[in-house]
């Protein structure tokens, strides 16, 4: 693909745009419960795959996420135990306003309806 300067350009466009858009999706996603930053991992890992700053910031995010794992399992159980009720309790009030500001999903109530038969 690098022999055809044209191809190239396209692809690498390509990959820049869909990478970036992933990578804003995930940024959307972080604050709600779910795979937010996996997805801006994934979107960053496709566009490291043709530019070299992604690179860069691929290496930073991996060394950082390194550093968060060493200091974790460092902690006594109790610290770890802090932090995992902590970061339940953010989640939890990001669901609670999310559900205030946009009401409660009409498949939560076909949950219900079908637990009760």
């Amino acid at each position: 693909m690098r022999s055809r300067p044209q191809t190239h350009r396209v692809y690498r466009v390509t990959v820049g745009l869909v990478g970036g858009l992933i990578v804003l999706v995930g940024l959307t996603l972080v604050p709600l419960p779910g795979p937010g930053w996996l997805i801006v991992f994934i979107g960053l890992a496709m566009l490291a795959s043709e530019f070299t700053w992604a690179q860069r910031l691929q290496g930073f995010a991996r060394a950082k996420v390194h550093a968060w794992t060493q200091w974790w399992t460092s902690r006594p159980w109790p610290i770890r135990t802090f932090v995992a009720l902590l970061t339940l309790a953010v989640v939890g009030g990001v669901v609670y306003l999310v559900v205030l500001r946009s009401g409660v999903p009409e498949w939560i109530f076909d949950i219900i309806v079908l637990a009760r038969n």
